[in-house]
């Protein structure tokens, strides 16, 4: 998922700050950078901190990170950083969760897989400052030289007197310090890192073994009702009469509440609530309710007439994204082969495996929420917008998620909890069923695509794509770009081809959309590395061979201004391919009836590149036998964590892939449950292997970057074993019988 606090990006820049002393504690305060700012202008320098270093007197660290913990392991890469810089015991090291006070925290978001990457130089510059400080301050009760001391496993040496003082002897002089210019602060040399570029259990595990780990469906507060609401199937539908008589008769239905739609930043569909001691009892209660819809603008839409729209719209010239050359005047020339091709890709859901759920306990005076987000503040004034309240008032409590892919930076089903809270005057704990979660997400948008090129022999000379889907931006802001976050890594090519042309044009639809892990680039992978491949096949060439080829030599592809977007290194890309093919045994036999497929991409300022090892058996019956998978992320902070995250992100492509479609028929989704829906099975799994390619550069992204590779690797090892092409996904039997 993309940073999305509707649309920011985050920042790579890191500003000086403030800090503040509490008691006979150390607490160094530092900014972990997403807002973005004037050029040349500070961060606010007012609390600009969203992180905290804290050193007790009995030695113990906290970090208090502004990060959502959604099972990537984010909570255990922070504390790797900190604690590696600190020269503390990884045993000493605790970490909590950030209160939502974006006054304190300027960045509570998670996502675009940034947490690690945007923390990474500020929790070292911070950890650094904290040493710094207990050095010093051993330095002057020694009466040395503070270069003479050093700093390791919790505790300051000074080696020619042979003296030692735990850093919980110093913390109380150190608090009195100031703190160091974290700019210049002087960091730890990386070659004498300690925890970074290890792998360490993981901080969360204990409790989600023992029980004690809080997700949001384990909520519990004194005196808390349960809820579940009926909402129109059509999307924008909203309810025309209703009957709650045989609802309230139920045991343990206590109430009946209908609930607006809230579209002033959240979308909330609205609908009629059922209150109930138990979530049994509240389900029930729905399914005797008797409820008149009116089905709104919408119920006329369906899948077919979308695709037909879309179609539409890539057939003939749409808005200008980026133009080199003149595409136009090399496609009329004569004489070069021309190679077209258009792909169709659907909506899909997010299907995570914990349903949307909130608890909230909204009274006159204030709110409190607890709900496993991905972007507290979003919620936070969304609840006082429902509620009435100053968003001071609102306290929002992140909890531990059970996935989140995206669906978690809504506000939706926190919106929902707060107003039957404050109707009822009681917390509220609502729950969706999964059959709620499906058809009633935020989808990633439907897409089409129509690509034209000339291959004029191992040569691209021109490539035209134009594309259409149905926009996340505008369906978020009045304002927004309908191409904001659509063309992503279809704009910038690794590719040598000297005129090139990229449209875009939006699609009406009334379906939600938002962002799904890897956002515009799980399609625009798809369509670039099928196309390269199509284009592979035309020139007679290995398809290893001829991305090798296309890559040129050494240069950066991209927006060379845009600090916080580094532009694509066509070295580091090709180094990755070579990479994954001699890792996959590419090129060398395999069994009969298997072929391989490959594919690379760049996203998140990560390059991932995958092979796949695919058989296809009458009727049309595939198997994805193997996938070889090599990312570069820079400096890999927790290699099993980076590891996990691909594996994780090539499953979730993989069932997208071969079977994730949302259909619509009458302004509906047709999908319920993963009987409908279904997501890939253990005995479906392929074996995977994942290499990381050394680097000493700094963290980028790595929980979306397996995606884009994935679907295109597949479907490319498709064409190597039947001859057939794969333009549409998700993959069907019969395209491939």
């Amino acid at each position: 998922m993309r940073s999305s606090s509707v649309g920011s990006k985050p920042s790579r820049r890191s500003f000086l700050k403030t800090t503040a002393a509490s008691g006979a504690a150390l607490v160094v305060g530092f900014y972990l950078p997403e807002m973005a700012f004037a050029e040349g202008q500070e961060a606010p320098r007012v609390n600009p901190f969203n992180a905290w270093v804290r050193i007790d007197s009995d030695g113990k660290v906290t970090l208090t990170a502004a990060k959502s913990e959604m099972g990537q392991g984010v909570l255990t890469s922070l504390a790797m950083i900190l604690a590696d810089e600190l020269e503390v015991d990884w045993k000493m090291v605790h970490i909590q969760q950030a209160e939502t006070k974006p006054e304190i925290y300027p960045d509570l978001g998670t996502g675009g897989s940034g947490s690690v990457a945007g923390s990474y130089l500020p929790l070292r510059q911070a950890g650094a400052a904290a040493r710094e400080m207990l050095v010093l301050t051993a330095a002057k009760t020694w009466r040395v030289d503070p270069v003479t001391c050093r700093a390791t496993d919790g505790a300051v040496f000074h080696n020619p007197r042979g003296h030692r003082l735990a850093y919980a002897e110093l913390v109380e002089k150190a608090s009195k310090l100031p703190v160091p210019d974290l700019e210049t602060v002087k960091l730890k040399n990386p070659d004498n890192f300690r925890y970074i570029g290890k792998s360490i259990p993981r901080v969360d595990s204990p409790s989600k073994v023992d029980g004690t780990a809080q997700f949001g469906l384990d909520v519990r507060v004194p005196g808390m009702l349960y809820a579940v609401v009926a909402r129109c199937p059509v999307f924008e539908g909203k309810a025309k009469h209703f009957d709650a008589t045989k609802a309230k008769a139920l045991p343990g239905v206590r109430a009946v509440v209908e609930i607006p739609a809230v579209v002033d930043g959240s979308h909330s569909a609205g609908g009629i609530a059922v209150v109930a001691d138990n979530t049994w009892a509240a389900i029930r209660g729905r399914q005797a309710l008797e409820i008149e819809w009116d089905n709104g603008p919408h119920a006329g839409e369906s899948s077919e007439s979308l695709s037909a729209q879309l179609q539409s719209l890539t057939a003939k010239p749409a808005k200008l994204v980026r133009e080199t050359g003149n595409v136009e005047a090399a496609l009329s020339h004569e004489g070069p082969a021309k190679i077209e091709a258009a792909y169709e890709l659907p909506f899909l859901a997010h299907a995570t495996m914990e349903p949307m759920n909130c608890t909230a306990d909204v009274r006159a005076d204030h709110a409190e929420v607890w709900a496993p987000t991905q972007g507290p503040v979003w919620i936070r004034d969304l609840v006082a917008q429902v509620s009435g309240l100053p968003k001071e008032s609102v306290a929002v409590h992140t909890t531990l998620m059970g996935g989140a892919f995206g669906r978690r930076y809504q506000t939706d089903f926190a919106v929902e909890a707060a107003q039957m809270s404050k109707a009822l005057g009681k917390p509220v704990h609502v729950v969706w069923t999964r059959e709620d979660d499906m058809q009633h997400d935020f989808y990633r948008p439907a897409f089409h695509h129509r690509l034209a090129a000339v291959l004029d022999g191992q040569k691209v000379t021109a490539w035209r794509h134009r594309m259409s889907s149905t926009p996340i931006a505008p369906y978020w802001r009045p304002n927004g770009k309908p191409e904001e976050s659509e063309v992503g890594g279809a704009v910038y090519l690794p590719y040598l081809v000297p005129n090139f042309r990229l449209e875009y044009a939006p699609a009406a639809s009334g379906v939600p959309r938002a962002w799904w892990r890897s956002v515009e680039n799980s399609s625009n992978g798809f369509v670039v590395e099928s196309f390269v491949d199509e284009l592979a096949a035309a020139a007679k060439t290995d398809p290893l061979e001829f991305r090798l080829r296309l890559i040129g030599a050494p240069r950066k592809v991209g927006d060379l201004k845009d600090e916080d977007n580094p532009p694509l290194d066509t070295a580091r890309f090709k180094a990755l391919l070579e990479l994954v093919a001699g890792k996959s045994g590419w090129g060398k036999p395999l069994s009969p009836g298997r072929a391989r497929g490959i594919a690379a991409f760049y996203s998140f300022n990560t390059y991932a590149a995958q092979v796949a090892e695919v058989s296809v058996a009458s009727g049309g019956k595939l198997r994805v036998h193997r996938v070889t998978c090599a990312v570069d992320c820079g400096r890999a902070v927790d290699p099993d964590g980076v590891k996990a995250q691909m594996e994780s992100a090539i499953v979730y492509a993989l069932s997208a892939a071969l079977m994730g479609e949302i259909t619509i028929a009458n302004g509906s989704v047709q999908q319920s449950n993963f009987n409908d829906y279904q997501v890939l099975r253990m005995n479906d799994m392929p074996e995977i292997e994942v290499f990381i390619m050394p680097s000493t550069v700094a963290p980028t992204g790595i929980g979306e970057p397996g995606v884009p590779p994935l679907a295109p690797a597949v479907t490319n090892a498709i064409f190597a074993a039947t001859g057939k092409r794969i333009r549409r996904l998700p993959i069907r039997a019969e395209d491939l019988a």
